[in-house]
């Protein structure tokens, strides 16, 4: 039995470096392999990020849609109705948000656009005026015809390339929306059965796992699960909260563009920590074409509401809701932006969260064992007695 079971742990370790071996051999052709089949199954995976954020709004319409009724019409169309309610839902949410946000924010890219101008205008002349720049002596070293050769062969090879990319980005659009639709399709149906599918995985991994490790698995899948959707409400909560109060706030001290920087502000408040300070910095930047005090004082007020929102407002709607101190929050966003971006910032923090919890859980429980063992032992033994060899 003894050789039986080394022999099977030879045999897996052999077929393990024989893997890794391919892997580092066929590297190329493995990520080519694998970003192709990424595209092939980005509509399902998107179909259930979709089934799940839609979860999230049905399991409370549905508690709503006459609970303790045990009319059988109300108890069929439960599913039905809940899920439509929800989609619903979500789509007033988001055109309330494109009704509200997204004009201001087009306003707000459309005065910082108008503003770097100005600012340059304004440097050059601080900087000529100063004596730091003298620009009669650039210009006139400048070789014109050499220049516009230069400009009018950049326009030639460009006018390629931009017919390229607008037959590429119109490529990207069109599959990006059929992409939606079907992982909407997607998601719906894992909506409608999703009592079915639970019980089928759960008995696939009954059938070639060990009841332990099915329990296990459970456990993470609920800790993901409270955790994830803890940080979707909480941050979509948060963020509403911030940026109103960021505009209620600019209103009140006569700050220009209040309602374009509260909007702005509270769409990016979304990415945790970071986002906030980003979009105070571009609203910083646009007070400062109108008037530089004001973006100074903009400054002092975005601080002080950061302060009041990350020690009274966050820890109480997402940070003990995702149960993360705040120094691996910052960690999450940092490592998930350099590896993924936006994304990754989104993402970052309920991944982090949920493996610090585990990671919590399973370290009480091993210390909580030695702990018991230690209060059992004699006081004067305190090794764990040898096994006695039969």
């Amino acid at each position: 039995m003894q050789k039986r079971r080394t022999d099977k742990a030879v045999l897996i370790y052999i077929c393990l470096a024989a893997f890794l071996i391919l892997c580092i051999v066929k590297f190329d052709a493995i990520v080519w392999g694998a970003g192709r089949l990424w595209n092939v199954i980005l509509p399902l995976v998107l179909g259930m990020g979709i089934a799940y954020v839609l979860n999230i709004v049905l399991v409370r319409v549905e508690r709503l849609y006459f609970p303790r009724s045990q009319n059988r019409f109300i108890r069929s169309t439960r599913r039905g109705a809940g899920i439509v309610v929800s989609i619903l839902l979500v789509l007033a949410l988001f055109t309330l948000v494109g009704r509200l946000v997204i004009p201001e924010l087009g306003k707000a890219f459309g005065v910082i656009g108008r503003s770097i101008p100005v600012v340059f205008d304004q440097a050059a002349d601080w900087l000529e005026k100063s004596g730091a720049l003298n620009a009669s002596n650039y210009v006139e070293d400048i070789d014109w015809n050499s220049m516009m050769e230069k400009v009018m062969e950049v326009a030639r090879s460009g006018i390629g390339g931009i017919l390229n990319s607008t037959i590429s980005v119109v490529g990207s659009v069109v599959g990006g929306v059929v992409n939606f639709f079907i992982g909407l399709i997607f998601g719906v149906y894992i909506l409608v059965s999703k009592e079915r599918l639970s019980s089928q995985a759960k008995r696939i991994l009954r059938a070639y796992l060990k009841e332990k490790t099915v329990k296990e698995i459970a456990r993470i899948i609920r800790t993901a699960d409270d955790t994830f959707s803890s940080f979707i409400i909480g941050q979509c909560t948060e963020a509403v909260i911030l940026g109103t109060l960021c505009a209620v706030g600019m209103l009140i001290f006569d700050f220009p563009y209040a309602v374009m920087i509260g909007s702005f502000i509270g769409v990016t408040a979304l990415i945790p920590i970071v986002g906030a300070y980003l979009g105070a910095g571009l609203g910083a930047f646009m007070i400062l074409t109108v008037d530089p005090l004001k973006a100074l004082l903009f400054l002092v007020f975005i601080v002080i509401l950061q302060q009041m929102e990350g020690n009274l407002i966050y820890p109480r709607v997402v940070g003990s809701s995702i149960g993360l101190p705040g120094m691996w929050v910052l960690a999450a966003v940092t490592v998930g932006g350099g590896l993924m971006g936006i994304g990754g910032m989104l993402l970052g923090v309920p991944l982090t969260a949920t493996a610090y919890k585990l990671l919590r859980s399973d370290v009480n429980a091993r210390n909580e064992r030695k702990d018991s063992w230690q209060r059992r032992a004699p006081s004067g033994r305190r090794q764990r007695p040898e096994k006695r060899k039969e």
